[in-house]
């Protein structure tokens, strides 16, 4: 086992990688049950989704770890849930039937594209430092999630954010949360992410700003109302709308990953040579669960950003996805306990780690005005846009006009030319 996921090339063990594990699954245990909440709002059965969810988990994490030996959750995306539900179903009136069929050709449309190492091939000619900026604009992205979760940023209608309620007992708790966690962390305690989250559980607890559940173990639900209905309505998406919903699916579902990969890989230490080594198996993970995603009933999946936690703690193999989707299985059994796992609870470890990511900004080269603009905009715009692919999507437009204006047209990569067009074409008729 150690042999197979190169744990000596990598400088971990098992407690190490199992520790990573659990804090990945902790902070991304709610999709659990925020996922089931927006796509039921489509029309679809709540209980079905909570175990189409894990269970697309279970398969998306366990393939990108064992194909790619990469520390990695894979789950429902949380962006694509919402597009599926509000813009989608409720929208454009479109069943949800319908609209998880298109889910499910947009997975095999990935698939073919990760066959041909297409995919692959466009993240490797990413520029080195338009990756650095990828994962910082990542790493700001989570942190505004984690903010946001915690009630410490708030909509506000005269300035569109602002600071919360800092002395409300929720927002406190994370709060606090926070302090204890980052004490721990400057201090050099190992696991400090895990062991802050556990911390701030039990004092939730006794404060009674979290509930003790009634029962620990509940019935799994039953996959019948979802499971297969894509197979009855591939007939039904060849309409100029579901098409342009495919296109987006598989606009925002293909740099949404290529960007959480990235991250992730730059995190972990993992690039070499501005390549991330096996992409092709892990790009091909992910979209393998997309598929088996919709067979099961549930929106697009994609590689979550939140494993960024788990890394953060050690994380450095695919073990660390098998300790993931252990989790998940064991999840299954006790959907009681799971309103423990709060947003409060799990908001200081995407802070803190949002701060890690953000280190990447110093690999930038700030001096060269061409890379500035670029690798700016890249990163402010997806937390203000609340979008890691619309983040990518500008860097990727300004970056070949910023060189083609000093006439460096050689030194720009034809797939980069492609994208730029494309990404302009996407925003001005999409």
């Amino acid at each position: 086992m150690k042999k197979f996921f190169q744990f000596e090339e990598r400088a971990t063990s098992y407690k190490q990688e199992t520790l990573a594990g659990i804090t990945t699954f902790l902070s991304m245990a709610y999709i659990l049950v925020v996922n089931p909440v927006i796509l039921s709002q489509a029309g679809m059965d709540k209980g079905a989704l909570f175990t189409a969810t894990a269970l697309s988990a279970i398969a998306g994490t366990l393939l990108i770890g064992i194909l790619a030996n990469y520390p990695i959750g894979i789950a429902p995306s949380m962006g694509l849930n919402s597009f599926f539900t509000f813009s989608v179903c409720i929208g454009m009136g479109i069943d949800w039937e319908v609209a998880l069929t298109g889910v499910f050709v947009a997975g095999i449309i990935f698939m073919i594209l990760s066959l041909m190492k297409i995919r692959e091939k466009i993240i490797n000619v990413i520029p080195q430092d338009l990756k650095h900026a990828i994962a910082a604009g990542i790493g700001f992205f989570i942190a505004f999630i984690g903010l946001k979760n915690a009630g410490i940023i708030v909509a506000n209608p005269d300035t569109f954010v602002s600071i919360g309620q800092l002395g409300s007992p929720l927002t406190g708790l994370a709060v606090g949360g926070f302090v204890i966690t980052v004490l721990m962390l400057v201090r050099g305690v190992h696991g400090a992410i895990f062991i802050g989250m556990v911390i701030t559980t039990i004092i939730g607890m006794i404060a009674g700003l979290i509930g003790i559940p009634d029962s620990f173990v509940g019935k799994v639900p039953s996959l019948e109302p979802t499971f297969g209905v894509v197979f009855y309505h591939l007939g039904d998406i060849l309409t100029p709308q579901v098409l342009t919903v495919i296109f987006t699916f598989l606009f925002v579902a293909f740099f949404d990953t290529a960007g959480a990969l990235i991250a992730v890989a730059s995190q972990a230490g993992l690039m070499k040579n501005n390549q991330i080594p096996n992409a092709g198996r892990a790009l091909l993970a992910d979209s393998t669960s997309g598929v088996i995603g919709a067979v099961l009933g549930t929106s697009t999946t994609a590689t979550f950003v939140e494993s960024s936690a788990g890394i953060a703690v050690g994380g450095r193999t695919g073990f660390t996805s098998i300790i993931i989707s252990a989790c998940f299985f064991i999840a299954l059994f006790f959907s009681p306990i799971l309103g423990v796992i709060t947003p409060e609870v799990t908001a200081p470890a995407l802070i803190i780690v949002g701060a890690l990511m953000a280190t990447e900004m110093s690999k930038i080269n700030w001096s060269r005005m061409e890379i500035v603009i670029p690798s700016f905009i890249t990163i402010l715009m997806m937390p203000l846009t609340f979008s890691i692919a619309t983040g990518i999507a500008l860097g990727f437009i300004l970056y070949p006009l910023a060189l083609i204006s000093q006439k460096r047209f050689k030194e720009v990569h034809p797939i980069m030319y492609a994208l730029c067009i494309l990404f302009t074409s996407y925003f001005l008729f999409v």
